[in-house]
């Protein structure tokens, strides 16, 4: 196993980051090609589609319908696949803000997709929660 499992550590230990860009989720029905141009962050393929996580900017390019405009924010701290409670603690505190968020877990880090018009606030909130966690 790899990466932190600690949950109070993973919490007093992340440096959240502010990726630049706007992203949006689009999809591509079952046997359509990925365009060319794309560069996902994130695909994930499901009985009804291709769900692709892309820059608003590579969307349009590509002749997709994105939804959810949203900034992504890196959690740096190598959390465990494993790990128990982390996403649930960060999703609830933004969710007592009414903000709704779609977390992904890669294998190093956890990120986050949450409203572009709101990504500050988020960013306040997670600061607001490394610092209680730290106390």
């Amino acid at each position: 196993m790899t990466g932190e499992t600690d949950l109070q550590r993973l919490l007093a230990s992340m440096k959240p980051e502010l990726l630049p860009g706007v992203h949006v989720f689009a999809t591509l029905p079952p046997g359509t090609s990925l365009p060319g141009n794309l560069k996902p962050v994130m695909s994930f393929r499901e009985r009804e589609g291709l769900t692709l996580i892309v820059t608003e900017d590579e969307a349009k390019s590509g002749g997709l319908a994105g939804t959810f405009r949203c900034r992504m924010i890196t959690l740096n701290i190598h959390s465990s696949l494993e790990a128990v409670g982390f996403l649930a603690a960060i999703t609830t505190r933004l969710a007592a803000a009414g903000m709704g968020v779609n977390p992904v877990s890669a294998f190093y880090h956890d990120h986050l997709f949450v409203p572009a018009d709101r990504a500050e606030e988020a960013m306040a909130i997670l600061a607001k929660l490394v610092e209680e966690s730290r106390a």
